[in-house]
């Protein structure tokens, strides 16, 4: 059967600006863009929504909104688009013409031991996934499923000496700075986070400063966006790496 086409909104991309760097893929939750050939490519029009999530992610300016003749967008197929294999963003196995792997999903084991210690000399790491990046990482991303999820301002892992012992470890970790990211597009992604991947429960760890204060409000925000209820733990640290309160949060 032939797809009915109507007059709406859609994605367009710029072959000619584009550079395969792949920064958008990940923006998308419906997974209507890929890298093929070395370009974005929006891999079929009914699964676009036209909302425009990915506009902000192309450093080239490739990505625009128009409105033209397009099949309509079509939920149904979007969710079978991503239970299929097809859907995943880029893995570890493929290789963008930019060269950078930040959009290239990895899940691997954790080195750290549970008898790490301070004195040993050697450290070990806690991290099991690949971005960790707020604007990166897809909502249906595999690691995300069932997770414990830890909410990092990203100057928190600098300031505080056990970061990977005390709080990464078990954890899937997403990092990101409120005051210099968009704010709104944070709600939206954790919003999509918390209706597709059932999280169990929620570490939020900011620094004392005023502008770490709005990553758990973005947060609660989105689990009501999401209509959801997951357990939430606030942990403020110093900038001197001292933990100064843990509070949970009203889930």
């Amino acid at each position: 059967m032939k797809s009915v086409k109507i007059k709406r909104k859609i994605i367009e991309i710029d072959e000619e600006r584009c550079d395969g760097c792949g920064q958008c893929v990940p923006s998308c939750a419906e997974g209507a863009i890929q890298i093929i050939d070395g370009k974005a490519r929006l891999v079929a029009e009914n699964y676009c929504d036209g909302l425009g999530a990915c506009l902000g992610e192309c450093p080239q300016g490739a990505l625009s909104v128009v409105e033209r003749e397009a099949e309509g967008f079509d939920e149904e197929a979007v969710e079978k688009h991503l239970q299929s294999k097809d859907a995943i963003p880029p893995s570890a196995d493929a290789t963008l013409p930019c060269g950078c792997p930040s959009t290239q999903l990895q899940t691997f084991f954790p080195t750290l031991q549970p008898d790490s210690s301070v004195c040993s000399g050697a450290r070990s790491s806690a991290l099991s996934h690949w971005p960790v990046q707020i604007r990166l990482v897809p909502p249906n991303a595999p690691f995300l499923r069932r997770a414990d999820l830890l909410v990092a301002a990203d100057c928190a892992p600098v300031a505080y000496p056990n970061f990977h012992a005390d709080f990464l470890k078990g954890k899937v970790v997403l990092v990101g700075c409120p005051k210099f990211d968009d704010v709104q597009g944070y709600v939206m992604k954790f919003a999509d986070i918390f209706r597709q991947a059932d999280i169990r429960s929620v570490t939020v760890l900011v620094m004392e400063v005023p502008c770490c204060q709005g990553l758990p409000a973005i947060v609660e925000r989105a689990m009501e966006m999401a209509g959801k209820k997951v357990p939430t733990e606030k942990v403020v640290i110093s900038p001197r790496g001292q933990v100064l309160t843990r509070d949970a949060l009203a889930a």
